[in-house]
């Protein structure tokens, strides 16, 4: 019962967070010029609500033998050093915030990915990377990350499972950047760049040519380090991380 409470409030968080960055594009026209102001409103709220939610996850996980104590002490261990780690200088979009995230959903399950995810991007934040309306969003996007993480297949291989996992590092750097440009995309319009932005009224395959534009003239060039730096940490470091994370795993 604890387990399907745990998954309910995993799915709950998703979906809260999921409909925080489609609803813009089923209300008036929030364009308002400047990304900055996305968001501004209900950010505050999505915060709250997905830290509380988070922190249920934690009281469920325990409860239910998910996790026990020594883990959850690895948890807030593994946030402080994903929270460093995000400060670690790199050429434009470059960042080793998904490296954990990645290989320890992998390593220790969905769940904890997705904890790991959305608090190591909180801590950073109010270390001095950031508060802004856009976090919320962010740490959701890094949290999924964590969660699809955990249910990749697990390979015999060590050297495959390398591979694999860098493989979904050079797809999830793309994707954040994705994600990430649909929480301010519908609150941004240029009159003289209209083929690049959304408008009330348009169809499907419309939005999605018109965000393809936009996506590969804002965000593509910015998204590559990214993609290629989690690539090719993960194809090196893959292997002894887990390695390491799985030792703590079978003393705890």
């Amino acid at each position: 019962m604890q387990k399907v409470l745990n998954g309910a409030i995993l799915v709950i968080a998703s979906l809260i967070g999921l409909g925080s960055f489609v609803y813009p594009f089923f209300v008036p026209s929030q364009n308002s010029g400047a990304a900055t102001a996305a968001h501004a409103q209900d950010a505050p709220l999505v915060f709250v609500v997905l830290v509380l939610l988070c922190l249920a996850a934690v009281l469920s996980s325990l409860s239910s033998g998910l996790m026990n104590a020594k883990l959850i002490a690895i948890l807030g261990i593994l946030t402080a050093v994903n929270a460093v780690l995000r400060g670690v200088p790199g050429p434009a979009g470059f960042t080793l915030v998904f490296v954990l995230p990645i290989l320890c959903g992998y390593a220790y399950g969905p769940t904890f990915g997705f904890l790991l995810g959305v608090f190591s991007l909180g801590v950073s934040a109010f270390l001095g990377f950031g508060v802004g309306p856009w976090l919320p969003y962010q740490m959701l996007a890094t949290g999924w990350v964590g969660l699809l993480s955990g249910w990749l297949p697990r390979l015999k291989n060590t050297r495959a499972e390398a591979v694999m996992l860098a493989i979904w590092g050079l797809v999830t750097g793309f994707a954040f950047g994705v994600l990430m440009n649909v929480y301010f995309w519908p609150f941004v319009f240029a009159a003289g760049q209209s083929e690049m932005y959304w408008q009330p009224g348009m169809t499907l395959g419309e939005a999605l040519a018109h965000y393809s534009v936009f996506y590969a003239f804002t965000s593509l060039w910015w998204d590559v380090p990214r993609a290629i730096g989690n690539f090719v940490l993960l194809l090196f470091f893959a292997a002894p991380v887990l390695h390491l994370l799985r030792r703590f795993q079978k003393r705890f």
